[in-house]
């Protein structure tokens, strides 16, 4: 029998473990964190994600974690709408509904799927060695692992895509981010939204058990040490002069609710796989979250992998056919960082023509790049 492992315990390490298992493929997981829990923040699962999640039998059991995204309006700072995404278009695409949910939930619910004795925590793996159509993978502690394929999924800092493809280094996007997960019951928050203006970005959803997932994005040098020694009542004076219920969110959050973390990417890359070795989500495609498809890409990922290996047992021949996703990954990646920049303008001039065209723009020309990303099927390479 062919030695699956799969590096990384992630979105996408484990939904790719899950995938596997359901085509008969028992794979080896190895993850460098001690205990997995998923951080506490939120993120988006659009329509393509859930249509990816019903092809891996697995929406039944995610819909119920997560809120349901009727509207998310990007606003001023004065509260007024710039634009207003036709999430029923969205929806209507791929037939399905979008949602936002805790990482924390969809950690545990993909972790109660897979068999714990072949989940490895505390193992970071430093570098590879093929040979013979053998995998060596070299951990931190010592201890060597063999596989006949290896599935990278160990995101954006992942070493392993450093060794084999030299010069694919993380690169920072200009802006750095601050996020947490609160508390609803106070402030009754109905609807999504991300707030553009002069100083940051500030984006906030309701979340399943009546919480609050925000995050502020601000210009900065990357490594920022006044930044990381940010608090609250920093986080308040900076968007003081934004619209309601922006200070009432920050008046409920704590600093032990914070975290904070520069937003990096990876430039695209020309290739995904290396014979028996394949990047999948953040490790072969890292993206910026200003199209909230981070994690939809890496479920993408599975559902297309999954695919192609019902179709040939040559899994090398399978993982070749896969990197015809890259032309979609570029796309979402230099699409986002290009919105990103936009979105982090200071400049008044720059703002008053930004969002001057963005509210007299048709809806439709506003949301030409997502219904573009959208108007693909995925499943088709």
């Amino acid at each position: 029998m062919k030695r699956f492992t799969i590096i990384g315990g992630g979105v996408a390490g484990l939904t790719a473990a899950i995938g596997l298992n359901k085509i008969g493929i028992q794979a080896t997981i190895y993850e460098s964190a001690k205990a997995l829990k998923g951080i506490g923040a939120g993120f988006g699962l659009a329509a393509n994600a859930i249509q990816a999640l019903e092809y891996l039998e697995l929406k039944a059991g995610v819909i119920p974690l997560g809120h349901y995204l009727e509207n998310y309006n990007i606003l001023d700072k004065q509260g007024r709408i710039l634009a207003a995404p036709e999430t029923k278009t969205i929806s209507d695409k791929y037939e399905q509904d979008n949602f936002a949910i805790h990482r924390a939930d969809l950690h545990q619910f993909l972790l109660a799927q897979i068999e714990y004795e072949n989940l490895h925590l505390g193992k970071r793996a430093l570098k590879i060695e093929y040979r013979e159509g053998e995998i060596d993978i070299f951990f931190e502690d010592g201890t060597i692992h063999q596989t006949d394929y290896l599935i990278i999924a160990d995101g954006v800092n992942s070493r392993l895509r450093q060794q084999l493809i030299p010069g694919s280094a993380p690169r920072y996007a200009g802006y750095t981010c601050w996020r947490a997960t609160i508390d609803n019951a106070n402030i009754n928050l109905s609807t999504g939204s991300e707030t553009w203006g002069n100083k940051g970005r500030f984006g906030m959803t309701p979340l399943v058990g009546n919480k609050i997932y925000w995050y502020a994005c601000i210009n900065s040098p990357a490594h920022n040490k006044v930044f990381s020694r940010y608090t609250i009542k920093d986080l308040q004076q900076n968007f003081a002069s934004y619209h309601d219920p922006i200070t009432s969110v920050l008046a409920e959050t704590n600093d032990q609710q914070l975290i904070w973390n520069d937003i990096i990417d990876i430039k695209p890359l020309k290739n995904l796989a290396f014979g028996n070795i394949l990047f999948i989500g953040d490790a072969g495609h890292a993206t910026t979250p200003n199209m909230g498809q981070g994690a939809c890409q890496a479920i993408e990922d599975v559902s297309v992998l999954i695919d192609e290996l019902k179709k040939t047992t040559d899994v090398a021949l399978a993982f070749q056919i896969f990197e015809r996703r890259l032309k979609r990954t570029r796309y979402i990646t230099e699409t986002s960082w290009s919105i990103g920049k936009v979105a982090q303008w200071e400049n008044p001039i720059s703002i008053i023509i930004r969002d001057t065209l963005m509210r007299i723009l048709p809806e439709e020309v506003k949301q030409y790049k997502l219904k573009k990303l959208l108007s693909v099927d995925f499943m088709k390479l």
